[in-house]
């Protein structure tokens, strides 16, 4: 437990100048933009994935429907078995030389690589050479997502105000969303324009070849951002500077163990969801279940976009009620509700698809709109950085990017058509367990290096009102 002197104050948008205002809009516009163009790369993969994998991985022979689209689905799931190395590298090279010189070369990494995808031959024009150069792409992608995404939320998090912070994260959340929808809406767009036959012919390159132009803007949006006040004062208080990466790396193993094994449990719930429902199902609707490819993207788009709507609102209620009574309701949504939502959407007529991918939909609005306010809050400053960004990619790794395919080789070998359902509905009760071992961080700091939320009890002392606690109790 920290005493007086180590407790860190609290910073209330109220005290915020208006200089430190602007600052704070522009660093989470940065964040958000590089965000939401990251996860318009993987978008695009998902909801192209039914023309990648005739183009790339359909060999011949006797190979099978679905294994085409196993592989392709294989390759979207290579890139996040990098994304642990990303992490490890990046991540404590954030807490060294700063978030922002990470962030700047994350959106360039990825920004290349995308376009190059969008030049690849294809299999019947180089062979065997198709797929190892696309799976090669995805690999770089890999790499420099698996520092985006928790620098993007720490570099956040560290400049919200500590009262607004759920508020504020949420943005980024809603760069994710508008990336999987910008994605989505060009992907189905050009499909109902253009017809099945030229995507494949040709137009499916051009949503890759977008992303160079939507790069070079982040990279420009980023230049023009400052540190967090809270990474600079942390260096300040050290003396000496930040230690090597590779000594932030040892300190956040050594003496952190538990507050990554939490964030791990937690983000297997956090990307089942995700990538279940924002991407694969696009896939599962259209060769699983028969439906037509343009109405089961437009399905998707529908839902995004009311996911996107209100996930500002649960931002900034998670400020004024607490992080986890929103994601304990999340993940006990998910293990009740996700066979039935599937059972709907199997029905197959509008209205049911509409609300089965709805309340999906929902639990999962309730958990990203609370992530980049939430993850963070973990770890203290001088690691924050590197336990987001290995916690975070070495559970994406082993269960995010490999939903799809373990769902597709499971409905495959068992004919059951209820897999994903089952599948989030366990990801739910890992969720759960995990949730109920965080500290209630909402409103507090994250300045200094004490664990957010673990000394309540000494700021209740003082008299402070904190979110979730029972403050008869600590007196």
């Amino acid at each position: 437990m920290s005493d007086a002197s180590t407790l860190s104050p609290i910073t209330r948008d109220i005290d915020l100048t208006p200089i430190q205002r602007r600052n704070t809009r522009k660093s989470v516009a940065g964040a958000a933009i590089g965000n939401a163009i990251e996860w318009f790369d993987y978008g695009v993969y998902g909801y192209l994935v039914i023309y990648l994998s005739t183009l790339f991985f359909d060999f011949g022979g006797d190979q099978g429907e679905a294994w085409p689209r196993i592989l392709a689905f294989a390759t979207f799931a290579i890139s996040f078995l990098v994304r642990p190395l990303g992490g490890a590298i990046l991540g404590p090279l954030g807490d060294r030389i700063g978030r922002r010189a990470v962030l700047m070369a994350t959106i360039l990494m990825i920004s290349l690589s995308t376009a190059a995808i969008g030049l690849l031959p294809t299999t019947e024009t180089i062979g065997i050479w198709a797929p190892v150069l696309l799976v090669l792409l995805r690999m770089i992608q890999g790499f420099s997502a698996g520092g985006e995404y928790a620098g993007a939320a720490v570099f956040m998090a560290e400049h919200a105000p500590d009262n607004r912070r759920g508020f504020y994260g949420s943005f980024l959340e809603f760069g994710t969303l508008a990336g999987f929808s910008g994605a989505a809406i060009l992907v189905t767009t050009m499909t109902l324009l253009l017809g099945e036959d030229a995507m494949m012919a040709g137009w499916w390159r051009l949503p890759f070849l977008l992303t160079l132009p939507l790069g070079l803007l982040a990279l420009w949006m980023r230049r023009n951002v400052e540190e967090p006040e809270t990474f600079t004062a942390d260096i300040d208080i050290s003396g000496s500077g930040k230690p090597s990466a590779w000594s932030a790396l040892r300190d956040l193993i050594v003496r952190y163990p538990a507050q990554v094994l939490k964030l791990a449990g937690f983000v297997i719930l956090i990307n089942v969801a995700f990538y279940l429902v924002l991407t694969y199902m696009p896939s599962y609707l259209s060769t699983t279940l028969g439906h037509g490819a343009a109405e089961s993207n437009f399905s998707l788009v529908v839902i995004q976009l009311v996911m996107m709507a209100v996930i500002v609102p649960f931002g900034a209620l998670s400020d004024r009620i607490g992080r986890k009574p929103l994601l304990i309701a999340a993940s006990i949504g998910f293990m009740v509700f996700s066979v039935p939502a599937v059972m709907l959407i199997q029905i197959g007529a509008v209205w049911s698809q509409l609300l089965g991918i709805g309340l999906l939909g929902l639990f999962l609005v309730m958990i990203i709109s609370n992530i980049s306010a939430t993850l963070p809050a973990l770890f203290p400053t001088s690691v924050r950085y590197s336990g987001f960004a290995i916690g975070y990619n070495v559970s994406t790794a082993i269960f995010g990017g490999t939903a799809g395919a373990v769902n597709e080789l499971l409905i495959d070998t068992t004919g059951n058509v209820l897999v994903p359902g089952w599948y989030l509905a366990a990801a739910g009760l890992i969720g759960l367990v995990s949730v109920l071992t965080f500290n209630e961080t909402a409103g507090r700091s994250l300045r200094g290096n004490v664990l957010p939320g673990s000394d309540d009890a000494l700021r209740v002392q003082q008299g402070e009102k904190l979110i979730g606690v029972k403050h008869a109790a600590l007196r």
